[in-house]
């Protein structure tokens, strides 16, 4: 195993590469090496294409920011024809593309060397990840017993274990930062539409999904954002222009800015003291950097928007499930798709036309609501999640009704009440690792900002990674 490799991040690792210090195909071995000895433990690593790796190197890689650096594609979304699919799903299981998605192009351009894919729930639905198709739950190196999060788990044990320095995600409603915050990892998720959907679909889930990535450092982040950036031929919409670009924003301190702090959920509900403390300690640091903070909450229709997006995202689900049994021309089996599978297919027949297209007004009205708030403020600070993380099992696809498992009672939406706000509003929103518990769980802070502002969110990020720095900091489940 190369030395210190799981201490290094990925633009560590690829200036070692661009050195001599290292080959890619030795890159490769440690990092196969490391899934050997952790997965076993983690199931979050699944369907290893090391040919197609070794291939990619035999080939030559692109001279991008991370040539030689091993990567790992989550199993839902970033289609690409050397590297088949499960989708989460065992209806989807083995799934071949003939196409590259635009996404995957410009991942691989970036010079990184992907060897397999990351477990993520069927459907990319909940905030754990522990899909039937892979035989059991994706844990935590944090503690076996708990989460590393969801939709993007696997990408998060599997960063955070040290098996990989950075791995691609997606994010619909905190699927980035709901594993970045569980795992003590740096998490962004882009302005609507800053990267590409096609040629597989215009826009996920009306909008709310975006491609994303869990690193170890934010420059990393701002690399791989700067790579990334830009609407395919053809994109419904796109998203504001960037300026000199994420990297280049970085390089030096924000503005001083104006911070909203919450410290409840977005409609005033406590949340665990754990992550309470975790924003205070938050504002503690961003005052003494010289930023302005002050308790504030948005008035906006919190309530509303989870509803609508439960509804949204239940007509998606089901229509990808109806497509696939077209496409297949046979209806759905017992056992093919896990209870929450199900109770999206009941909830969107109770969906009409006209109901969908009232959730997405609703949608859209409210991000006017939440956009008008940051008109005095530039920052708004909370935690990522309103409890540590979860226990495994909690929030396993069990049960039947969908709306029960979103916003019910101790469901979903009372474990993570922020994230989706600002997949519903498309402003950048990043989940920043400066708190671990007493128990010695990592707890997120969640940063959001307004509509296109991507580069001051994260210079700020990079400057409160400057000020506290976090990379020493290492699960005792690692390489």
């Amino acid at each position: 195993m190369f030395k210190d490799y799981g201490a290094k991040d990925a633009t560590d690792l690829a200036g070692l590469v661009a050195s001599g210090e290292v080959d890619a195909d030795a890159l490769l071995d440690t990092a196969l090496a490391a899934m050997e000895r952790l997965n076993p433990k983690l199931n979050a690593v699944v369907l290893v294409q090391e040919e197609a790796a070794r291939a990619a190197i035999r080939r030559g890689l692109p001279e991008g920011p991370f040539r030689g650096v091993p990567f790992l594609l989550k199993d839902l979304g970033c289609e690409a024809m050397d590297f088949p699919s499960h989708n989460g799903s065992r209806l989807f299981a083995n799934t071949r593309y003939a196409l590259d998605s635009a996404i995957w192009d410009r991942i691989r351009a970036t010079g990184v060397v992907a060897f397999a894919r990351t477990t993520a729930p069927e459907g990319g639905v909940g905030p754990a990840t522990e899909s039937a198709v892979y035989g059991g739950p994706t844990r935590n190196p944090w503690d076996l017993s708990r989460t590393p999060g969801g939709s993007s788990g696997g990408a998060g044990a599997a960063v955070a274990a040290g098996i990989v320095p950075a791995a691609h995600g997606s994010d619909g409603g905190g699927s980035v930062r709901i594993p970045a915050s569980s795992c003590g990892l740096f998490g962004f998720k882009a302005t609507r539409a800053r990267f590409p959907d096609g040629p597989y679909s215009g826009e996920g889930w009306a909008g709310m999904a975006i491609d994303g990535f869990l690193t170890r450092s934010v420059r990393d982040a701002a690399a791989f954002h700067d790579a990334c950036a830009g609407a395919d031929l053809g994109a419904p919409y796109w998203a504001p222009p960037l300026g000199a670009g994420h990297i280049a924003a970085i390089r030096r301190p924000p503005r001083r800015l104006r911070v909203a702090l919450c410290d409840t959920t977005l409609d005033g509900r406590p949340i665990h003291p754990d992550c309470a403390a975790a924003v205070h300690d938050a504002a503690r640091l961003l005052e003494s950097l010289g930023h302005h903070v002050e308790p504030a909450r948005p008035a906006a229709d919190i309530g509303g928007m989870m509803r609508a997006w439960t509804d949204i995202v239940a007509c998606g689900t089901a229509l990808s499930i109806r497509a696939k049994c077209a496409a297949r021309g046979h209806p759905l089996e017992p056992g093919e798709v896990e209870n929450v599978a199900l109770g999206a297919i009941d909830r969107a027949a109770a969906v009409s036309g006209a109901d969908y297209l009232a959730a997405v007004g609703r949608i859209h009205a409210f991000g006017r609501e939440l956009s008008a708030f940051f008109d005095p403020w530039d920052i708004l600070l909370t935690a990522t999640l309103a409890e540590p993380p979860a226990m495994i099992g909690r929030f396993a696809h069990t049960d039947r009704d969908f709306v029960h498992f979103r916003t019910g009672p101790g469901m979903v939406f009372d474990y993570s009440p922020f994230c989706a706000a600002f997949n519903a509003s498309g402003q950048p929103a990043a989940s920043v690792p400066l708190f671990w518990n007493g128990e010695g769980l990592p707890i997120g802070v969640h940063l959001a900002t307004r509509f296109g502002a991507d580069e001051e969110l994260m210079a700020l990020c990079a400057e409160l990674e400057s000020a506290r720095p976090w990379a020493g900091l290492r699960p005792p489940l690692t390489v």
